[in-house]
């Protein structure tokens, strides 16, 4: 089958090269403008774009798809089926409708779970046993679509947002494949989502980052874990801000007032309203990114109250 692929991020790379490697034939690519992007500010293209620039792939950036002759360009490639995976643009139905057998998806959620923007992040800060990828069939209506396939991946205790964006990205590019041959078989049946049981992943937000001590270790440990990849959870530390990559729980208490540092298991250990969290990985402004270990050899922090 003839494919165009729209996406953008490092989520979508797996897809694109799964589909370059299987019997189909990317015919182009769809992927958001370059973004002024590192120190210097200049414009950088998506990893998509890298990958099908590496590939020989004709390549398209549109703004949207507002403009009629975006759509005639569009339309004018003779897909037979559009696949999309983290593109970053809502679709108008035109777009939907262009390729002969429709646009399908990539998402990285058991669907009618976590619709939205960030559905890895909010399973595991929601506490979820476990996250998946849904391929399904696009819709006007955000992630609303029909399902084709569905794999499960379970969340556990030393899952953060990051290795389960790479987990999920490699999953959704096997089970994508699985799901093209299959339409292009004509064995294309679709389950429809169960409405009663949605359930959205809104996007995340800076001012979430912050920690506040008084939550139970567990949530902590979440939140620290789920906002691994993005904005990455901070707290205040002599009045300048700790970045807090990970963390666990040691299954420990403490009777100190929330927020404060106790090193009497020679760890990073964080008393919280109820229980303690441990601090995998910290940074300090400007520092590199260090295991808490190492952070308490370098700073004389037992007893201190973080976030004061």
């Amino acid at each position: 089958m003839d494919i165009v692929f729209a996406g953008t991020p490092e989520f979508a790379v797996p897809s694109l090269q799964a589909l370059l490697n299987s019997q189909h034939k990317v015919c182009a690519v769809y992927t958001q403008p370059d973004r002024p992007a590192g120190r210097g500010r200049k414009l950088s293209p998506s990893p998509v774009k890298h990958l099908a620039l590496q590939a020989g792939l004709p390549v398209y950036q549109p703004e949207n798809f507002k403009a009629a002759e975006a759509i005639a360009t569009l339309k004018a490639l003779n897909a037979d089926l559009m696949i999309v995976v983290a593109y970053g643009l809502i679709l108008p139905q035109a777009v939907i409708d262009a390729a002969r057998l429709g646009c399908i998806n990539v998402h990285g959620s058991l669907l009618p779970r976590w619709r939205g923007a960030a559905p890895i992040h909010r399973a595991l800060m929601a506490g979820d046993r476990e996250t998946g990828v849904t391929i399904m069939r696009v819709v006007k209506k955000l992630d609303a679509g029909d399902m084709l396939h569905k794999v499960a991946c379970p969340i556990t205790a030393a899952s953060t947002s990051s290795s389960l964006h790479d987990q999920l990205a490699q999953m959704g590019a096997v089970a994508l494949v699985e799901v093209v041959d299959r339409i292009a078989a004509g064995n294309d049946s679709a389950q429809p989502q169960d409405e009663a049981l949605v359930t959205y992943a809104h996007k995340l937000d800076k001012h979430e980052a912050e920690l506040d001590w008084r939550l139970s270790a567990e949530e902590l440990d979440r939140k620290i874990r789920g906002l691994n990849g993005w904005p990455v959870a901070q707290t205040l530390l002599h009045g300048k801000v700790l970045r807090v990559w990970n963390s666990c729980l040691p299954g420990t208490r403490s009777d100190l007032p929330p927020g404060s540092v106790d090193c009497g298991a020679h760890a990073l250990d964080v008393s919280t309203g109820d229980g303690v969290v441990r601090l995998l990985e910290v940074q300090m402004p400007g520092g590199k990114r260090v295991a808490g270990k190492d952070f308490l050899n370098a700073h004389a922090i037992d007893g201190v109250r973080l976030g004061a």
